[in-house]
């Protein structure tokens, strides 16, 4: 059976290389995105962390009282440690370093790599006994020498464009500084071959930015071989200051990024395994389509093996052994093409959400068994059905009848099952009519409510392609006798008809209930917005462990077209067991800023000990205006009692709560910081002058954003930007496989109906009106599933939308016509470019040939 297995796929490598390359796909995905994971996690881990092959220990400072700053509370590692620690036996040698972070200014003032805090090395310049840091090799120029230098390593310098003697900006966490580069060095660091970048000081610059003069924020130490680890550290924590500094081994550093790491690469795969899932479920339709086909057309063969004492369990095995072997070529031709999706998937993301690093691939034993394992899995679980279904015949009837339709019961049987599995996948979203949030028992009920309504979809296609594809046959019947016969041809099969139209009508729902969904949520983001900030542009810091300086307030609103400039504050409010955002903000120029809606009380009343509060806040502290509420503000967290002035609508702007600034300001974590300035033009329309004035105003900071309100608009969209790829994503996906599916059907359905083809050109049908109507065959096919598609995907979105209304007030159904028409026009363009090979091939036919074969 085994080598009759293998006759069979080498008899029909033509028909099945389109189940191979279905199969390809969805496994391609797969391995692709479980070597895109375990080679980011580890470009990630070597991103994130320094080399610690050579580190026995490093010592660190132990954290320093809250709000202490560090000139106020200089750690204890300077050179005096360094010294002591050298004398230490057992120790090799003493590296003291001062390293944070610094945002570069490119040449064109774009900042690089700005806001990824790994990316933005920054470090001091530390020579040995030789003039030179071994860290950090010159390849042109010197080393900083003094605080008006800089070095920068060979990949930030071609980034950003600089050569020696270039005059750099740059910003740590304060004021713009300006640096003239004198030195280009290369480096081992991980951090920046990763792609990050890397500034270089002298030593007594970076302690003054870093920490504090004459002291480190490190100090690592290399054992001499031979020398027992645990007995070194308790010889350094000997003599370090107690309760001031702690000696980390090298191996806990490594645990502790490895942890940081998993955390950080752990939403890479979601996306590409999307992609999986939905190709290798679309292309288990075109197997069993394919399995199904070949084993009606060898029903006699079969039937033969029967008669001369094959038994059922035979015939199965033989259809299997099929099934494994275009498995495990399908598995293969996916894993190659796997690795070449893994190495452009950093590029792809890096384009749509954040730079990601970079590194070699990583192939563990992993991707490898869920290629084959999923590959080979899921072709013979597709084939099964087919193989018991042509076990089943009897050899006397199989060689009576080429094929059996489905009789009245099954029919029956099918017609039951598809309407309660709809009943009840229309029952689980229905019931989220009540749902105002998205919360995970929602969320699940939603994408079971889905998932269930699809699969009764696909149970009742074969019985809903009769009726529809009926009633489209009114159109085609307008091309005459070609059109009838194609609407004839596909309800001959309605089973083979739902099964091939099933694909597309699977990527088509996805693809609209995603584009309704990112639709409406996109216009409700854009109306929340627009009814919460006045302001046409917001000045705001890219990470939240900076602040703006205070008088960049007063050179913005000063800058030529500004009519308003407000300063806020953003800090935390602890209350009833949780930690909520608060604002402050000048009482007299918010109104001219934020569009907030009170529900009641005035925002002139803000000031010391007195707040305003969102709804959502009021209700769930259950006060008002004129209530206490019992409240911690900042960094002292001390409780005390505060009046609600004012309740307003919830306004993404305005967070959970206003306070006034100056009170704001003095319990933040940086006290007299300011984290937003909110500027009023005297025109709305964005100026790119305007924006470079602001910029200006704030000393063109790497640190700072200057954003327009389309553009906040667009950040507050972020996850649209994954939900648009995933969307268009999908709809490649659909079609790419849904056109392999119409291809081997029509191919297939072609070669079945070799005879009566030919009749129709003995008869007189030209070769063009043969071409015609496999052409209209196949967008009949393709219009069935994309109406099945728009259906079901309209359905969803509009029950699943439901639940953003808790999140989003303004979120409305708003249907992207655009977009629906687009689909229903690239669905119809399959079915007709599907076509166009096996249409070809049936009217190359010969006529006497055609007729004349068996």
């Amino acid at each position: 059976m085994l080598r009759t297995a293998l006759r069979n796929v080498l008899a029909h490598k033509g028909r099945l290389v389109m189940t191979v390359l279905a199969v390809c796909l969805g496994v391609a995905f797969i391995c692709g995105t479980l070597v895109f994971a375990d080679s980011s996690a580890a470009a990630a881990r070597a991103a994130a962390s320094k080399n610690f092959a050579d580190t026995a220990l490093t010592v660190t400072p132990k954290d320093s009282p809250s709000g202490a700053a560090a000139d106020q509370h200089p750690t204890v590692l300077d050179d005096a440690l360094v010294r002591r620690l050298a004398d230490v036996p057992g120790v090799a040698a003493v590296r003291p370093s001062v390293d944070g972070s610094a945002v570069l200014n490119a040449a064109d003032g774009t900042p690089l790599r700005a806001g990824k805090a790994w990316a933005n090395l920054a470090a001091a310049y530390v020579p040995d006994k030789d003039g030179k840091d071994g860290r950090y090799p010159l390849v042109k120029g010197h080393a900083p020498r003094n605080g008006d230098e800089l070095a920068v390593d060979s990949g930030t310098a071609a980034a950003g464009g600089f050569g020696i003697g270039d005059q750099v900006t740059l910003a740590t966490d304060g004021p713009v500084l300006t640096k003239r580069l004198v030195g280009i060095v290369t480096t081992r660091d991980t951090r920046v071959t990763a792609g990050g970048t890397l500034a270089l000081f002298d030593e007594a610059t970076a302690q003054r930015l870093f920490a504090s003069p004459g002291h480190y924020n490190a100090i690592d130490l290399s054992a001499t071989p031979g020398t027992d680890r645990s007995e070194l550290a308790d010889r350094v924590t000997a003599v370090l200051p107690a309760d001031r500094a702690e000696a980390v081994s090298g191996a806990a550093q490594a645990a502790q990024q490895a942890t940081y790491v998993d955390t950080l690469t752990r939403g890479y795969q979601k996306l590409p395994m999307v992609f999986a899932g939905v190709s290798l479920f679309i292309g288990s339709f075109l197997i069993v389509n394919t399995f199904t086909v070949l084993v009606a057309r060898r029903t006699r063969e079969i039937a033969l093996l029967r008669a001369i004492g094959a038994s059922r369990r035979q015939v199965v095995r033989s259809v299997l052994w099929e099934a494994v072997l275009i498995g495990l070529v399908a598995s293969a031709a996916g894993f190659l093409l796997g690795l070449g999706i893994a190495s452009v998937l950093p590029d792809i993301l890096s384009t749509t959400r954040d730079t990601l690093p970079h590194g070699p691939l990583v192939i563990g034993p992993r991707p490898v068994v869920a290629a084959f394992g999923v590959g080979v899995g899921i072709t013979v679980l597709a084939a099964w059905l087919p193989s018991r279904r042509a076990a089943k015949v009897a050899p006397v009837e199989a060689m009576r009848s080429a094929g059996q339709p489905p009789s009245a019961t099954s029919s029956r049987v099918r017609g039951a099952a598809g309407l309660a599995l709809l009943v009840l996948g229309a029952g689980l979203l229905v019931s989220l009519t009540g749902a105002k949030d998205a919360s995970v028992q929602n969320l699940q009920s939603a994408m079971l409510g889905c998932a269930v309504l699809v699969v009764a979809m696909i149970v009742l296609a074969p019985l809903l392609a009769v009726p529809v594809i009926r009633l489209s046959g009114r159109l085609t019947g307008r091309f005459g006798i070609t059109g009838r016969l194609a609407s004839e041809n596909a309800l001959r099969d309605p089973r083979r008809t739902a099964a091939t139209a099933s694909a597309l009508m699977i990527s088509t729902a996805l693809v609209v209930g995603l584009a309704v969904i990112g639709n409406s949520t996109g216009q409700a983001l854009d109306r929340q917005a627009a009814d919460g900030l006045s302001a046409d542009y917001v000045i705001s810091t890219r990470t939240t462990t900076t602040g703006i300086d205070p008088a960049a307030v007063q050179r913005v609103a000063d800058t030529a077209g500004v009519r308003t400039a407000t300063a806020v504050t953003d800090s935390v409010l602890f209350t009833g067991g949780k930690v909520r955002e608060i604002s402050g903000v000048d009482p007299d120029t918010v109104a001219a800023v934020m569009k907030l809606d009170l529900v009641s009380g005035s925002l002139k009343d803000l000031g010391p000990g007195r707040i305003a509060v969102s709804s959502t806040t009021a209700r769930e502290q259950g006060v008002s205006t004129g209530s206490r509420l019992d409240a911690g503000l900042g960094r002292s967290q001390d409780v005390r009692q505060y009046t609600v002035v004012g309740v307003y609508q919830d306004n993404p702007v305005a967070h959970d709560a206003l306070g006034a600034r100056i009170e704001v300001q003095q319990n933040s974590f940086k006290p007299g910081s300011v984290q937003r300035i909110l500027v009023r033009t005297d025109s709305s329309a964005v100026s790119r002058n305007t924006e470079a004035r602001l910029r200006t105003a704030v000393g063109n900071s790497p640190l700072l954003q200057v954003k327009n309100r389309e553009e906040l608009v667009h950040e507050a969209a972020g996850p649209l930007g994954d939900l648009l790829t995933l969307m268009y994503g999908l709809l490649a996906i659909g079609a790419v496989i849904s056109s392999l599916g119409i291809v081997n059907t029509l191919a297939m359905s072609v070669s079945e109906r070799t005879r009566e083809i030919g009749v129709l050109r003995a008869i007189g049908m030209e070769r063009a009106a043969i071409r015609r109507m496999i052409r209209l065959e196949s967008v009949t096919v393709a219009a069935f599933g994309t109406l099945l598609g728009l259906v079901g995907g309209l359905f969803g979105a509009w029950r699943v939308g439901a639940l953003a209304n808790g999140a989003m007030t303004r979120y409305s159904l708003a249907l992207p016509w655009g977009t629906l028409l687009l689909v229903c026009l690239v669905s119809l363009a399959i079915g007709a470019v599907a076509a166009a090979v096996p249409a070809r091939r049936a009217a190359a036919l010969s006529p006497l040939e055609a007729v004349a074969e068996a």
